[in-house]
């Protein structure tokens, strides 16, 4: 699999994602001692727990109600700073978890598809939604605080950068306005922020924020992004250039050593992913 990454598709540099489990762990630290790859980032929690029965990236919570819980999350994710030390790769992306309510991002898209986008019934779901959401998230933003900490300090000692990423649905943590309290807060160079543009033009389509001006806000404290594109309303994991994500606009925004980081459907073609990225090299350079 990292052979054909490198060899077939041209990418130098790969980001280990929240699905690799143990068993591949020889193969692939065997490549890269031998010189064969290079690491971006890991996705956490990589590794993949064992007691978890399907690759999530949720499979534990820094917000969890749960005591055990955050610990075990706080403890994966200094297992996947350390393999990140391991492996030479600069990033740890991490998800923080949710605020426990009613969902609702599932449900306006269904509305959006069925032609209720912004009708009476969608804004006022919506607008009951931040509210709820505004009610209950201060203690899961509180448990978020207490692990953060805790994994900041020990990735400042390993030297690894965490990222944390911009999520798709409303009910995850954090919003864009508490992203920002959560940087200010935390007050660490070991942290900052992870882009997701799908993630983030779901959030744009589902009318939660205005892609660019979130990015301007943002842009200079965006250590990296993962690349893809949306088909409206919330069709992800497509190709660069073949949604509706105007990379053109956003792109510049975001600092000139931002990392790009590709997340490709598996059934998307050899040709159609190194179209996409001759395309972004026409576009963006290398």
């Amino acid at each position: 699999m990292l052979r054909e990454i490198k060899t077939k598709l041209g990418f130098e540099l790969i980001e280990l994602d929240h699905g690799i489990r143990m068993p591949l762990m020889p193969g692939i630290q065997k490549m890269f001692d031998g010189g064969e790859i290079r690491f971006s980032s890991l996705d956490n929690f990589c590794l993949l727990p064992d007691e978890a029965a399907v690759a999530s990236p949720a499979c534990y919570k820094f917000s969890a109600a749960s005591v055990e819980e955050r610990e075990r999350a706080v403890t994966q994710t200094f297992q996947a700073i350390d393999l990140a030390g391991q492996l030479n790769a600069p990033f740890v992306v991490l998800h923080l978890g949710e605020v426990t309510m009613p969902p609702i991002t599932d449900r306006l898209i269904a509305m959006a598809k069925a032609g209720e986008y912004l009708s009476r019934e969608y804004v006022r779901l919506k607008i009951k939604a931040v509210q709820e959401r505004e009610r209950h998230a201060p203690q899961y933003l509180q448990h978020v605080k207490d692990c953060l900490r805790r994994v900041i300090e020990y990735a400042g000692s390993k030297g690894v950068r965490l990222g944390i990423e911009s999520r798709r649905a409303f009910e995850d943590i954090p919003t864009e306005r508490e992203l920002a309290e959560l940087l200010d807060e935390m007050n660490s160079p070991q942290l900052g922020y992870w882009h997701d543009f799908g993630h983030s033009q779901i959030k744009e389509n589902l009318g939660f924020i205005d892609h660019a001006e979130w990015l301007r806000a943002v842009g200079p404290r965006t250590f990296g992004c993962h690349v893809q594109d949306c088909i409206w309303p919330a069709r992800e994991d497509q190709l660069p250039f073949t949604g509706a994500v105007d990379f053109e606009k956003l792109v510049p925004l975001l600092p000139t050593n931002c990392l790009f980081v590709w997340k490709m459907n598996p059934n998307r073609t050899a040709d159609a992913i190194r179209q996409s990225v001759q395309m972004w090299k026409e576009r963006f350079g290398e």
